[in-house]
């Protein structure tokens, strides 16, 4: 089998699957793609070249970018082997490859004086694993122990920092937080 072929394989699997797991029938999205469901079903089987005026409007109607469909990246490698890296009083250790659309890492604090909030567009989501935390969020302190998150719209002001002792998080950006963080 060739490379192109592999990929091609591995296209229709995705759009497939893609449709299938959203529940979408043939006829379903074809509505959404301006495509027929013949078309598509072709595509699915093998019977029909993929090129890109089929492509993007299946991926628009299965609401994933071309590169989610395209991407032929070698998965063989799942394992990730974070390294730490500290900054400012902060351990940190990427969770996620550097090419993910979301951020996650883990976080290591130690008692210090608290920083300044801030606000970027995003989402943030943080787990306390050990220790306890203080988020500062608008006018409100909130305190996060072990066991605990917290979620939370970043267009309000918020910092976190440790709580009597260090404390250890595993945080989780969107893309527009992964880009604030430094991270994008």
């Amino acid at each position: 089998m060739t490379e192109l072929s592999a990929i091609e394989n591995l296209v229709r699997t995705r759009l497939r699957s893609l449709r299938t797991t959203l529940g979408l029938s043939l006829d379903e999205l074809a509505a959404r793609t301006a495509l027929s469901a013949s078309t598509i079903s072709r595509v699915e089987t093998g019977r029909r070249g993929i090129s890109l005026d089929i492509l993007v409007p299946l991926a628009k109607g299965l609401q994933v970018d071309l590169d989610a469909l395209l991407d032929a990246g070698d998965s063989d490698d799942v394992v990730l082997r974070p390294a730490p890296s500290r900054h400012d009083g902060r351990t940190t250790w990427l969770l996620t490859r550097p090419t993910s659309d979301i951020l996650a890492m883990k976080l290591r604090l130690e008692p210090a004086a608290p920083t300044e909030p801030r606000v970027h567009p995003g989402h943030d989501w943080f787990f306390v694993l050990e220790g306890r935390v203080r988020l500062t969020l608008g006018e409100r302190e909130i305190e996060v122990q072990a066991g605990e998150s917290a979620e939370f719209n970043t267009m309000t002001p918020h910092a976190i920092g440790a709580v009597d002792g260090p404390a250890e998080v595993i945080m989780i950006f969107d893309r527009a937080g992964r880009a604030a963080h430094g991270e994008g």
